[in-house]
């Protein structure tokens, strides 16, 4: 029983040492940890509460564009905006807005409404959605050049061919062909190569691609001096 005794005692104080030791330690991990779970929940109420908020005021927005609010349509985007940025009512607070005001021919809010979804939407779907309302909005504003550069972005697959489609819209709009050149080129200062360039930087063309076909030289050959003009090109934008 001694024996016993003299274990439980020893274990005791092999316990008594670690705590001393490494004590502080454990409480403070116990604490940061529970802090951090803490702090979790707190986060996830704030947003919970946010975006309930941010759910009333785009409620009453669509209430004001109902019954054509200009006014009030921009003013209630503008509290999403502000207050309620990082929910997704406020990029869908901007498509309304934009539309409202699109109709009442104020296009100049349109755009901003629609350019602040395009760089602060968190949704790719969204965001890729935004630039079409955009880029329609200014292909109507005869803004071709911006319009294209809104739609040069790369959006989600699923979008791509409305991309593509209001991109022909607007290069049609703008007076532009899309070309697709098919040739065989022979090697620098050729005709080929001339008319590459000519077709390149001809403002009622667009050139969308270039395919080479073995002609006078070999296939590898003709690559390498399209790549080369193209490299040329490239340099001197």
């Amino acid at each position: 029983m001694s024996t016993y005794d003299l274990e439980e005692q020893e274990q005791l104080a092999e316990l008594k040492a670690f705590w001393k030791l490494h004590g502080h330690v454990i409480v403070l991990a116990i604490a940061a940890a529970l802090a951090v779970f803490a702090g979790y929940r707190i986060w996830q109420w704030y947003q919970g509460s946010q975006s309930a908020q941010a759910s009333v005021v785009y409620g009453e927005l669509l209430k004001a564009a109902s019954a054509n609010d200009a006014k009030k349509v921009r003013d209630l985007s503008g509290t999403l905006i502000e207050q309620y940025p990082r929910s997704a009512y406020a990029p869908l607070g901007t498509f309304i807005s934009a539309k409202v005001h699109f109709g009442a021919g104020d296009f100049k809010t349109a755009r901003a409404q629609l350019s602040w979804a395009v760089e602060n939407a968190r949704d790719p779907g969204v965001q890729a959605l935004a630039r079409l309302r955009l880029a329609n909005v200014l292909l109507d504003e005869k803004a071709y050049d911006e319009a294209l550069k809104v739609l040069a972005a790369k959006p989600e697959a699923a979008f791509e061919p409305l991309f593509e489609d209001l991109r022909g819209d607007v290069l049609a709009a703008q007076g532009k062909r899309k070309v697709i050149i098919d040739q065989d080129c022979r090697g620098p200062a050729t005709t080929d190569l001339q008319a590459i360039l000519m077709l390149i930087q001809s403002p009622e063309t667009d050139v969308i691609g270039i395919t080479v076909v073995s002609g006078d030289q070999w296939r590898d050959e003709e690559i390498q001096h399209t790549l080369r003009l193209l490299e040329m090109l490239r340099a001197e934008c």
